[in-house]
């Protein structure tokens, strides 16, 4: 199970920030410019976890070789089912340096896209 999957189910939403390499690029589901940086990525991360209810990962899927590993998760928002995936890429150090997030479907990415507008400071 890779880690940071670990962390998720295990509620240790601190200590996902330890497993970001200082540079790390986020890239959003529903914004258009990436995020950059451990704190400003923690700080989506910890508002993302807060918005879903009911979250779990369905699947993982490892390409060890180039340090790629894609989380199937499923979720509410608002009561309507979300799914989606985060694809997470590691440096040889086991820090995250590259964060993107797929959902679907639109109704639910939408309502996911308010709630988290309101919790994070616009940019």
């Amino acid at each position: 199970m890779h880690a940071f999957r670990a962390a998720v189910e295990e509620r240790r939403i601190d200590d996902i920030a330890d497993m970001l390499d200082e540079r790390v690029v986020f890239h959003s589901p529903v914004a258009f410019t990436a995020y950059k940086g451990r704190d400003v990525v923690h700080t989506i991360l910890r508002a993302a976890f807060d918005t879903f209810e009911d979250f779990s990962y369905v699947r993982e899927l490892n390409s060890p070789l180039d340090g790629y590993t894609a989380l199937v998760f499923k979720a509410k928002v608002d009561g309507l089912d979300i799914e989606g995936c985060d694809f997470i890429h590691e440096t040889p150090d086991h820090l995250v340096d590259e964060f993107t997030v797929m959902l679907r479907p639109m109704k639910a990415t939408q309502a996911f896209s308010e709630k988290m507008g309101a919790k994070l400071p616009s940019r």
